[in-house]
């Protein structure tokens, strides 16, 4: 079974060189995903009218019909779906070009393989996760219904109206809420609210990017500015020039680049490495944080003057637990979204099950949440989910009490071996079964990479095969 049929769709590689289309698809393919192919725009074009793709990945410089304008077709047909360019090609300026014109991100040749699976790993992750968790709006607004934002809680309500009102202002908002809640998508209802709608929202994960390698992405390099620069890359600050830069969970940025971000908002310019004359920028800055920086401030890990220029405009989150209200309307909204993704019939939630949800503590808020529900979709056979089937802490049990073998059977056996090393064997191999064979749901559900768990099988001794793990096995 590949991605598309359990989860997501195909992805639509798009490049007239035939060397190039095999080896992004190969390295695609290998990493989990369903991919589809076109040898030029025109191709792509023709594809992407007939079926439904989660992401385009296309070359700009091709015959009949370039990337650019691949682009913009596209985005005219679905302008949710995101697409990524690759050119060798491409100036500065081509790359400031695309995204302003919906492009989702960009990656100069050459490069390598891991880069591209981080790229799109990162693309996908942002519009699937919960910080994905989205809003119910008002009636009559028009939105995409990908991108409301699911809530009952009239403190939540209040809060998305204040939003909508100060993204018509300039100033620095700092979102700060335990992980999980939805900060990234609070940040894009500002920018979605704001004067700067149809210029780039650029988001940059500082806990994801190694220090090292964080200022070159937020400020671009010049070609020869340190070993391996081997082309000039403008970084996330000039991408969203007039737009608005996201720094997510901004508390993980180390305090010398702390230095340096202070004086670009400062001073509304940067810097890139290895370049000699400063870059005005125009950007809104929307910073998040799930640790309280006045605890990372007295620490030494926060600079205070950075704080406050950050903080014009202080947003908390509250947690799921602070806002019962939302578990079932979110609940529901989840079980709808994943019966329809997996092709199963929408089961009830009997009073119980409502009660067992409402009486957890949501340590993972909404993306929790999202996730015991899509798990319990997988397990839950019957007309209706029960208490059991959420399984909740991973460990078995429920806020409303053990799971019984009538209600979801254990994944392992009545004479499960004893090691933990069979224990964790027995697991994955149930849970690959479960979602037949596809290794990246597998992954998703059990938390775990999808590099983690090749390298699991590996350690297994599992040829390929064995347990009928599909396309994606």
């Amino acid at each position: 079974m590949t991605e598309a049929s359990s989860k997501r769709r195909p992805i639509l590689v798009v490049d007239d060189d035939p060397y190039m289309r095999t080896s992004l698809m190969d390295c695609l393919v290998s990493c989990g995903y369903a991919v589809e192919t076109a040898i030029d725009g025109v191709d792509a074009m023709g594809k992407f009218r007939k079926g439904a793709y989660e992401m385009v990945i296309t070359d700009i410089r091709m015959p009949k019909m370039g990337g650019l304008e691949l682009l913009k077709g596209v985005k005219d047909q679905s302008p949710e779906t995101p697409v990524i360019v690759i050119t060798a090609y491409g100036t500065v300026n081509t790359a400031v070009e695309a995204m302003r014109k919906g492009a989702t991100d960009f990656i100069m040749k050459p490069f390598s393989l891991d880069d591209l699976e981080m790229v799109v790993k990162n693309v996908l992750e942002r519009g699937a996760e919960p910080e994905s968790e989205t809003a119910r709006e008002a009636p009559g607004t028009s939105r995409p219904a990908q991108r409301q934002i699911v809530t009952a809680d009239p403190r939540m309500a209040e809060l998305l109206e204040f939003l909508k009102n100060i993204a018509k202002s300039r100033s620095s908002v700092l979102i700060q809420g335990e992980s999980g809640t939805g900060k990234e998508l609070l940040a894009r209802l500002i920018h979605q609210h704001s004067p700067r709608k149809n210029q780039p929202f650029v988001a940059v994960n500082c806990a994801a990017i190694p220090h090292t390698l964080l200022e070159s992405e937020m400020f671009g390099f010049e070609k020869g500015a340190f070993t391996g620069a081997a082309q000039r890359r403008i970084g996330k600050f000039e991408l969203a020039d007039r737009g608005t830069l996201l720094l997510d969970e901004v508390s993980e940025m180390d305090m010398p680049l702390q230095a340096k971000l202070l004086r670009v908002i400062q001073e509304s310019e940067i810097d890139r490495l290895g370049g000699k004359d400063p870059i005005p920028v125009d950007a809104r800055i929307i910073a998040t944080t799930n640790s309280d920086l006045k605890t990372c401030i007295q620490e030494k890990k926060f600079r205070e003057d950075l704080y406050y220029r950050l903080n014009v405009i202080p947003v908390r989150v509250p947690p799921l637990r602070e806002r019962k209200g939302d578990i079932p309307v979110l609940a529901e909204h989840f079980l709808a979204k994943y019966a329809a993704e997996n092709g199963k019939r929408k089961p009830a939630l009997p009073g119980d099950t409502l009660a067992a949800l409402a009486a957890y503590p949501w340590p993972g808020n909404v993306r929790e949440l999202e996730n015991v529900i899509e798990r319990a979709v997988l397990v839950c056979q019957g007309s209706a989910m029960l208490p059991g089937h959420l399984a909740l802490d991973g460990d078995g049990t429920v806020a409303g009490g053990p799971v019984t073998p009538a209600a979801a059977p254990p994944p392992f056996s009545a004479d499960a071996p004893a090691t933990l090393r069979d224990m964790e064997k027995n697991l994955i191999f149930s849970t690959l079964k479960q979602v037949r064979g596809n290794k990246t749901k597998a992954s998703e559900i059990l938390g775990i990479s999808v590099r983690t768990m090749r390298n699991k099988l590996n350690e297994y001794k599992l040829e390929q095969g064995t347990l009928d793990l599909g396309a994606d096995g």
